[in-house]
């Protein structure tokens, strides 16, 4: 071929990649894309997006659970390389400086903890290894045992610096643990992640953290999330009837109960939900759900009002601009309890 024509051939392969460029730009509709089920944090991920393109969704997929892996390589307890538990091992001894994210959770735990009175308490740390030991020798913690753990833990007992963003413990033994705030915060970090690249609407779940964000899906008004009964045998969750059916535009939802999540001893459940003031597991409600704005304020206020319990939670819920609860009080045959608000979301034509 002579140059001739190798110059027409590159121009003619230049004008095929730009119409299709074009195409792909001006293409009328939308693209709907779910990742499926994915193990991130130790419990299922998913992430629906809509975007104009499918490029478009891919990368917002993708950095959703680039989100997810990065705030699990920070924050996890259970991972002894995280930054967290660089901190749980040296912050009594000296202030230890951190990744903005962590004092950036570390902040809202201590906000979060402060509004319910110490009912949300990311310190728990002592009480949950001390309970994890207890489940796995089948033995409840003696008294003093349990003592000894409530006298580490406390969010007041946390410094945490802001102009060198270091992180402080007042007490020797001293543990945090993010469970009850981390998943939420993951969610919401991959919210904004997928909108910085033009998500037009989406869906992101984390072990039942949900935000939803902008335009549903086709045929739909809203974004429906089923929230499973919690009083449905554990083998038939997957098969059971959801309680009831949320419809929401942007909007979270986080439920915290002891109906998954426990351990036995001596033939007696144990939630994994602890009342640092009594170093027990809660026991006044089977679950709770909350409805925010965004997936930290609900998975926080969940665990709070998990501890606080019906009359308590139902009070903080109330005072609290654009939050509402469902609560599954654990006295046989209770009716669930609803802040006012909430049958905005379940009577919605979906």
């Amino acid at each position: 071929m002579n140059k001739t024509g190798r110059v027409i051939l590159m121009i003619a392969m230049l004008l095929v990649l730009l119409a299709l460029l074009f195409k792909e730009m001006m293409a009328p509709g939308v693209v709907e894309k779910d990742s499926g089920h994915r193990v991130v944090m130790g419990t299922f991920a998913r992430v629906v997006v809509i975007a104009r393109t499918e490029r478009a969704a891919d990368a917002c997929i993708r950095a959703a659970f680039d989100v997810q892996e990065r705030v699990n390589e920070l924050m996890s307890y259970q991972r002894e390389d995280s930054e967290l538990n660089t901190v749980n091992r040296r912050a009594f001894e000296e202030p230890v400086p951190v990744d903005p994210m962590i004092f950036e959770v570390l902040k809202l735990a201590v906000h979060f903890s402060e509004l319910s009175d110490g009912a949300f308490d990311v310190t728990v740390g002592p009480l949950m290894d001390l309970w994890q030991k207890a489940g796995e020798s089948n033995e409840p913690p003696t008294e003093q045992a349990l003592a000894e753990a409530r006298a580490k833990v406390g969010f007041d007992k946390l410094i945490l610096d802001d102009q060198k963003k270091t992180v402080r413990f007042a007490v020797p033994g001293m543990k945090i643990d993010l469970g009850g705030i981390g998943k939420g915060y993951a969610v919401d970090k991959s919210v904004e992640a997928m909108q910085k690249l033009g998500a037009l609407g989406g869906m992101v779940d984390l072990g039942g953290n949900i935000r939803c964000f902008g335009r549903p899906p086709h045929g739909q008004q809203y974004w429906r999330v089923g929230l499973q009964d919690p009083n449905v045998a554990p083998n038939e969750m997957g098969t059971s009837k959801p309680l009831l059916v949320l419809a929401l535009t942007n909007e979270s939802v986080a439920t915290s109960g002891d109906y998954r999540r426990f351990v036995t001893i001596h033939g007696e459940k144990q939630s994994h939900i602890l009342d640092t003031r009594t170093g027990q597991g809660t026991k006044k409600l089977v679950s709770d759900t909350i409805i925010a704005p965004d997936a930290t304020t609900a998975d926080a206020l969940s665990t709070a009002v998990n501890v606080l319990g019906p009359e308590k939670g139902l009070a903080l819920i109330e005072r609290l601009p654009h939050v509402e609860a469902i609560l599954i009080p654990a006295a046989p045959n209770s009716e669930p309890l609803f802040t006012p608000g909430v049958t905005a979301y379940i009577q919605r034509n979906p």
